[in-house]
């Protein structure tokens, strides 16, 4: 076969979620690997898969996975760990991941980093990077991570983590107020997306760093000031700007199911 030729594969499900509407019945058809169409007949020419009554959707991705069914990330931080993240994601129908290191020590970071890296190398499954929440964050919002791994962020360190998180690291979650702007704009420039996150800043600060980049927030409402009256708070801040995307922990206890 050369590189030109194109394979096609027609998939039948019983019902289709294409995220803006559901189709009973349809023909997905796929060509390289890559959705083209969603029709009424078969096209010659291709393989034909018959899911069998199921339906089909588009995988979940979840930026802030911190474990599989065995192990926890920041305990183990290790290729084995990582293929379990990915194995139990992909039975609740999340095909995409960035599994979540919180604060560690510096020796643990770099481990996790060599990790992903490794892991990334051997296999493409849905394992896109990491998500590194801490250890730069206010200690009065720590919230579980320890007291004693929570620190202020050094430009050697953050130099390191550059350095050696290229292409593996896609968020990190800091609490802006601990970071100096020269600092945040070395993170910024180095492609890592920054997410406010484990902070007490206000809702004017928070207006401030989103103009300065920062368009994230982790886990809404947990770990930071709250929306009051008078003081609206990070929270008041996100509900305030468009640009800005804030995930919530969704298990009725982080925050309510209303």
């Amino acid at each position: 076969m050369n590189n030109t030729e194109k394979i096609k594969t027609t998939i039948f499900c019983k019902r289709l979620f294409t995220g803006e509407k559901v189709i009973d019945e349809a023909i997905v058809i796929v060509e390289n690997g890559i959705i083209i169409s969603i029709q009424n007949d078969i096209p010659e020419g291709s393989e034909i898969v018959n899911l069998q009554g199921w339906n089909l959707a588009a995988g979940f991705l979840d930026i802030q996975v911190n474990g599989g069914e065995k192990y926890y990330f920041s305990q183990s931080p290790t290729e084995e760990a990582l293929q379990d993240i990915c194995d139990s994601s992909l039975l609740y129908g999340t095909a995409y991941t960035l599994p979540c290191l919180i604060s560690s020590s510096p020796e643990n970071i770099l481990k996790a980093i060599e990790a992903v890296k490794a892991f990334m190398q051997k296999h493409n499954n849905g394992l896109l990077g990491m998500h590194l929440e801490g250890p730069f964050i206010n200690p009065e919002k720590r919230g579980a991570h320890v007291k004693k791994l929570v620190r202020k962020p050094s430009d050697k360190e953050l130099e390191e983590i550059i350095r050696y998180g290229k292409d593996v690291i896609k968020v990190m979650t800091i609490a802006p107020e601990c970071f100096s702007d020269e600092q945040l704009e070395m993170l910024m420039d180095s492609g890592i997306v920054l997410s406010a996150g484990h902070t007490d800043i206000s809702y004017e600060k928070a207006q401030y760093y989103f103009s300065k980049g920062i368009s994230l927030v982790t886990h809404l409402y947990n770990a930071m000031n709250q929306m009051l009256h008078r003081a609206p708070g990070l929270v008041g801040a996100v509900f305030d700007n468009d640009n800005v995307y804030a995930p919530i922990i969704l298990d009725g206890a982080h925050c309510d199911y209303a």
